[in-house]
């Protein structure tokens, strides 16, 4: 039996080459989410994360992938005794709000991939028109970073994209101001930066054309009141109605994560158990070091799910 009060669902940054496929090989129920998503998309999602080495990297093929990946996931363990209406929380990193809608009930597995996919195209396509990145400040306040990010503006867009947890803030924006603020940090009282690989500055007005897409996008697509309590990345509280929710996946592209605004408020209420699914096992170490005595459990592997 699965004992666990929250899921916590990973986002971009997460993927792997081959990521999901030892489940699809071990587990029916995978196995099955895969085949489902390569009917879905019209093409071999599959067999682009598993086979064709770093084409896993590319944004409209790792959002899609990473969502299919803890979907997958989430169905081994439902057939091994989890229950998602008993759940007391459910999250989702950038991406993973997509994939934490539907853990809630929110959202119906096929939409919400095909979502992520225009999200991922839309957003690659977001960065070619503006060139832009991303930018980890290694033990930084929110203070600092936002007055590095308001003295780097002045050379080009730069936000404050996540607040991931202690000393974990990242700026995104236009290459010239990240130039700019990794060349300042230190006389922001920032000691070390480290430009991310990523494809673009998500998170940031770099990204306002994607997020005018996915919003003309959403209006189409039909979102439920989540069924168990759903934290937004935008506000870092609750969020249940259908018609905010839409606004702020479309706002969470150009706007901050508050990522461990969320995580205490989990704490706050009481949440001491929480659960994530692969890919990958970062927020595990996000949420450790916002409290050391939360309890998380990764299933990053399949020797990892409970018997």
């Amino acid at each position: 039996m699965i004992q666990t009060q929250a899921i916590l669902f990973p986002g971009q940054g997460a993927q792997s080459a081959g990521m999901g496929r030892d489940f699809a090989e071990r587990f029916p129920e995978a196995k099955a989410t895969f085949e489902e998503a390569d009917g879905a998309l019209g093409f071999a999602l599959s067999d682009a994360c598993w086979n064709r080495g770093d084409e896993v990297n590319r944004t409209d093929i790792a959002q899609p992938g990473i969502y299919t990946t803890s979907v997958a996931v989430v169905r081994v363990l439902e057939a091994r005794g989890l229950d998602r209406r008993q759940l007391a929380f459910v999250a989702g990193l950038s991406l993973g709000e997509y994939t934490a809608l539907w853990c809630a009930g929110a959202l119906d597995f096929v939409d919400g991939l095909r979502l992520v996919r225009l999200r991922g195209e839309a957003m690659q396509d977001a960065s070619t028109a503006k060139p832009s990145s991303m930018t980890s400040l290694m033990g930084a306040t929110e203070e600092q970073a936002r007055a590095l990010a308001a003295h780097a503006a002045a050379h080009g867009i730069c936000q404050v994209a996540n607040l991931n947890g202690p000393g974990q803030v990242i700026l995104s924006g236009e290459l010239s101001a990240l130039d700019v603020a990794e060349a300042a940090a230190k006389d922001f009282g920032i000691r070390r930066t480290r430009r991310l690989v990523v494809a673009g500055g998500f998170h940031s007005e770099c990204m306002r054309p994607a997020a005018e897409r996915l919003a003309r996008a959403l209006v189409e697509v039909p979102i439920r009141a989540p069924q168990v309590p759903f934290a937004s990345n935008v506000t870092g509280e609750l969020s249940s109605d259908p018609d905010a929710i839409r606004r702020q996946l479309a706002d969470q592209v150009c706007s901050s994560v508050l990522w461990e605004k969320s995580m205490r408020l989990a704490l706050a209420q009481g949440v001491k158990t929480f659960l994530e699914p692969a890919p990958g096992e970062v927020l595990a170490g996000i949420l450790r070091k916002i409290d050391e005595s939360a309890s998380i459990l990764s299933i990053a592997r399949p020797e990892q799910v409970p018997a």
